[in-house]
C-alpha cells in the first residue's frame, strides 16, 4: 500500500466529495492518514515566529532536490523558527489555501528522517487549514511565496503535542526539522489554465472556457445522451497525466442531463474537491474513469451513463433520478 503522509492532523476543512453528491460535506478519513486524534494542538495560541536556530542542508541545496539536513544544533527554541532558503516569485501562500509540495521531516536530536516525499515522487497536495495539517506548517509556510523552499524548526505545541507520534518513532518532546519546496497553490477562484480544444461535435454538451474560477456554462443539447462513456478535454494541460492511484484536487460541477440541474459544484462556492481515484471508482465510476489518463491542469468534460453512475440507486431527495446520464466539467488542479 501507498505510504501517505504524516502530516494530517486531521481531514482538511473545506473539502466537498462526490461520495455523496449533494450533501457538500468534507470526506472522512479520505484524504490521508491522520496519526492521532491530537497529532496538532489547534488550541494553542499562534507561535512566535523566530528565525533560529536551525541545522544546516548539507547536501541537495537546490529547489526540488531532496536535502539533506544536519542534526539540529544544541537546543531548539522554544519558538517556530522558520528561514526562506530559497526565495520564489509565485504566488503568496495565503491561510486555507491548498498547497503542493515536495518536503523532508527529520528529529531535530536525531537528524532521524521520518517522512520525506522526494522518494515518493509524487508532492503532497494539502490545505494549509486549522485542524488539517500540523499547526507549524499553517503558520510557518502563511505569506510565503509559490517557487520558495522554506525551513522550519517545529516544538511539539504546534507539531504533534505531547503524545508525538509513534508509528513514526516521534517522542512528545522532539523538535521537528522541515525542508519544504513550495511548488504551487491553490483557492477557491482557482482555475485550470489549459489550452482550448475545439467543441466539435454538437451531440455532446458544450463547455465554457473561462478561467476565473467561476462556474462554466454548460449547454446540454436537447437530444438523447451518448450510451457511453465520453471524457473529452475542453481545455488542455500540459501536466502530467493522472494514475488510477491518485488524489486530486479539483474545481467541478455535476449536472443532470435530462434536466440540465446542477447538484453539486465547487465553483463559485468558496471550496475545493478532493478525492481518491480509487475510492471515486466505488461512488461514480465513469467519472473516475473518465479522469484517469487526463493530464494535470485540465478542463475535461464527462458524460456518465447510468452503469457507470448511480443506476437505479440514486442518492435519495436530490435531482438525480434513477437511470440518469450525469454531466460533469471538472477542473484537474493537481494531483498526488
Amino acid at each position: 500500500m501507498r505510504r501517505r503522509s504524516l502530516l494530517l492532523a486531521a481531514v482538511p476543512a473545506g473539502l466537498v466529495t462526490l461520495a455523496g453528491c449533494g450533501d457538500g460535506k468534507s470526506d472522512s478519513g479520505k484524504t490521508g492518514a491522520s496519526p492521532s486524534a491530537s497529532a496538532s494542538a489547534s488550541s494553542a495560541p499562534p507561535p512566535k515566529i523566530v528565525d533560529g536556530p536551525l541545522p544546516a542542508v548539507t547536501a541537495g541545496t537546490k529547489f526540488g532536490e531532496k536535502p539533506t539536513v544536519a542534526k539540529g544544533p544544541g537546543d531548539p527554541s522554544k519558538n517556530l523558527a522558520v528561514k526562506t532558503l530559497i526565495a520564489g516569485s509565485g504566488r503568496t501562500v495565503a491561510e486555507n489555501d491548498f498547497i503542493q509540495a515536495n518536503y523532508l521531516g527529520q528529529i531535530w536530536s536525531t537528524a532521524k528522517v521520518f517522512d520525506n516525499s522526494y522518494d515518493r515522487k509524487r508532492p503532497l497536495v494539502i490545505q494549509l487549514a486549522q485542524g488539517g495539517i500540523i499547526d507549524g506548517w499553517r503558520y510557518g509556510l502563511a505569506g510565503k511565496k509559490t517557487g520558495s523552499r522554506v525551513q522550519i524548526a517545529v516544538p511539539p505545541t504546534w507539531g504533534y503535542g505531547t503524545e508525538g507520534n509513534a508509528q513514526a518513532g516521534i517522542k512528545g518532546t522532539d523538535t521537528l526539522v522541515f525542508v519544504i519546496d513550495l511548488i504551487d497553490s491553490f483557492n477557491s477562484k482557482s482555475s485550470a489554465k489549459g489550452t482550448p480544444v475545439p467543441q466539435h461535435d454538437a451531440a455532446l454538451p458544450k463547455v465554457a472556457t473561462n478561467t476565473d474560477g467561476q462556474v462554466p456554462k454548460v449547454t446540454v443539447p436537447k437530444a438523447g445522451p451518448p450510451k457511453k462513456l465520453v471524457s473529452e478535454y475542453v481545455l488542455e494541460g500540459d501536466g502530467p497525466e493522472l494514475k488510477a492511484d491518485q488524489t486530486i484536487l479539483c474545481q467541478f460541477q455535476g449536472l443532470v442531463w435530462d434536466s440540465g440541474k446542477t447538484f453539486q459544484r465547487t465553483y463559485g462556492s468558496g471550496r475545493l474537491s478532493q478525492f481518491s481515484l480509487e475510492q471515486m471508482q466505488q461512488a461514480v465510476k465513469g467519472l473516475a474513469q473518465g479522469l484517469t489518463g487526463k493530464k494535470v491542469g485540465s478542463r475535461v468534460l464527462i458524460v456518465v451513463p447510468p452503469d457507470l453512475g448511480y443506476g437505479d440507486n440514486p442518492p435519495s431527495g436530490g435531482v438525480i433520478k434513477k437511470d440518469a446520464t450525469l454531466v460533469f466539467t471538472v477542473d484537474i488542479l493537481a494531483a498526488m
